[in-house]
């Protein structure tokens, strides 16, 4: 008989284990299916590489002031050979007009400004995702085509009727700022075109349509050889800031925070400041 009950208390005791077995896979299998999946509704995610670490994947979509065309590019594509499947696609444009976009429903998940206001646009209709940060600044240059054969000097040459002279449309910060700076000189300007922003300015000077434009300092780095650049010292008095923020509806919000970090980082800044940026001013303390 003990042979028999410890065969029976055997019995019971496995069946005892395969229960508790039982609950203990049934509730791992709850929590890996409650767990993080790599992605969201949108399609955006992030990965884990081989090496470990997160890569971004899915479609990022960035408005940007077109003055930073070149450099966000740039930007853009080394984030993209650092995630190979993330892709990045640009809206390069007048800031005033990516503002309009943003407030209209436009899917976008980062915007950046050439100026305060534009960006102001965005923040009062409560669309950014965070506050927006100001990440660089630039002044305006005059820009003639190579061998400045309109003779341009100075600022003083706008008022010059003989000229065939560009500016920016006065709603983009282009614009807004060459009537800062005709104001702070006290020229008359008579300009025979206002492009609706900085890079369709450059471009009449750079296919020799006009004698100068008011561009931005980076413009005409960008342009190299093709363009020569004029300082002013009213340039001075119209120094835009830019801002930069994610967006409250961002389809890839882990990319855009990607992208943000890379624009805010010393590598960012690097590049902003060879592409003829400057640094922002630090605010002082209140």
């Amino acid at each position: 008989m003990r042979t028999t009950d410890a065969s029976a208390g055997d019995l019971e005791d496995l069946m005892h284990t395969r229960a508790l077995s039982a609950l203990v896979i049934a509730a791992a299998l709850t929590l890996t299916a409650c767990g993080p999946s790599g992605g969201d509704s949108s399609g955006a995610s992030t990965t884990t590489s081989e090496s470990g670490t997160d890569q971004l994947t899915g479609t990022l979509t960035v408005f940007a002031a077109a003055s930073l065309t070149d450099v966000f590019t740039e930007l853009g594509d080394q984030l993209m050979a650092e995630n190979p499947d993330l892709d990045i696609q640009f809206n390069f444009a007048g800031s005033s007009a990516l503002a309009t976009q943003v407030t209209q429903g436009a899917p976008a998940d980062v915007f950046a400004s050439a100026n305060q206001p534009q960006m102001t646009v965005v923040t009062d209709a409560g669309l950014e995702g965070e506050d927006p940060t100001v990440f660089t600044e630039n002044v305006l240059e005059i820009a003639v085509p190579k061998g400045n054969p309109g003779k341009v000097t100075g600022l003083a040459d706008f008022a010059r009727p003989e000229l065939a002279l560009a500016v920016c449309a006065p709603d983009v910060p282009c614009g807004a700022a060459a009537t800062k700076v005709f104001q702070a000189a006290g020229v008359t300007a008579v300009p025979d075109t206002q492009e609706e922003d900085v890079r369709a300015a450059l471009t009449k000077v750079q296919l020799g349509e006009v004698d100068a434009a008011l561009v931005y300092a980076s413009d005409v780095k960008s342009a190299g050889s093709d363009v020569e650049g004029i300082e002013f010292p009213e340039a001075e008095q119209a120094v835009n800031d830019y801002p930069i923020c994610t967006l409250a509806a961002a389809p890839n919000p882990d990319a855009a925070r990607g992208f943000l970090d890379l624009v805010l980082s010393d590598e960012g800044r690097q590049a902003l400041e060879a592409a003829g940026f400057r640094a922002p001013r630090r605010e002082p303390p209140s």
